[in-house]
């Protein structure tokens, strides 16, 4: 194993059942090229750490692995990451479980990553990675080499739109996924659903048929816009975006699951 990589990391939440089969081990990465209007987690952003006054975030973490109570994100080796991975090994085992690489995201730190998942699989450890895509697609396809699932990201089908609402184009997250699903990985589809942002028809239709073109997706997701990161905006001094918009209802989310199972994919509403 090599102690010399490093990457910068802000949670890890155990138990985890939302984020891949079984229960797992959910490792955030700090960093992300992306600002998506409804994002809950502003304080990913930037790669680097980040001081805040009383932020206090420690949740997922130990008594023998805490940040400074006033500073998200904290560098961390292979080594390190690891041993506390293999903490949880027993619930992967019972579950049918493992780890999954979030963030953020987690491609902005490729080295680490790639590190960490040729770990996790030389010890029996199923890996998931949580990506948006946005990424080069050499860094991509070689992660892909270590990597048991994906849970891919789609948000907006119309590039200009894309743009608007998370800051980068959407052209190379799509020819990624293609080159995804080339390399024959299996793929959880997520989309966020944001009432009057991304649920419009035009948007569902383009969603749907691109996939359908897909060979190894193996569930959609539909993940409902939520408040509850809020107030990490005001802590942190960044802009919500997002306004008073509410969480979609569960019958709407309802019509769009049936939607999505009409091209015959299995449907879920939530992680």
């Amino acid at each position: 194993m090599n102690d010399s990589t490093h990457g910068i990391i802000f949670n890890i939440q155990r138990f985890a059942i939302h984020d891949g089969p079984g229960i797992r081990t959910t490792i955030f990465f700090k960093g992300c090229p992306l600002r998506c209007w409804w994002c809950h987690n502003p304080e990913s952003h930037k790669i680097l750490p980040e001081k805040f006054d009383g932020c206090n975030l420690r949740r997922g973490f130990d008594q023998s692995f805490t940040m400074n109570k006033d500073e998200i994100g904290k560098e961390i080796s292979v080594d390190e990451l690891m041993n506390e991975i293999i903490k949880d090994r027993v619930f992967y085992e019972e579950s049918n479980g493992g780890v999954t690489f979030s963030g953020g995201e987690p491609l902005m730190q490729p080295e680490f990553l790639k590190e960490m998942l040729e770990e996790c699989q030389a010890n029996g450890i199923h890996t998931v990675v949580d990506t948006s895509g946005f990424a080069s697609t050499d860094i991509l396809t070689d992660i892909a080499q270590s990597t048991d699932l994906f849970l891919y990201d789609i948000k907006l089908m119309n590039d200009d739109k894309h743009q608007e609402y998370t800051g980068v184009s959407n052209q190379i997250i799509l020819k990624n996924l293609i080159e995804v699903d080339k390399l024959g990985k299996k793929i959880i589809i997520r989309v966020p659903i944001v009432p009057e942002l991304n649920d419009t028809n035009e948007n569902l239709f383009a969603i749907r048929g691109f996939i359908s073109y897909l060979n190894n997706v193996v569930e959609v997701n539909l993940l409902p816009y939520h408040r509850a990161g809020g107030g990490k905006y005001i802590k942190y001094g960044r802009e919500n975006k997002m306004g008073d918009t509410v969480s979609p209802e569960r019958k709407n989310l309802e019509n769009i699951r049936e939607f999505f199972i009409e091209s015959k994919q299995k449907v879920k509403i939530g992680g």
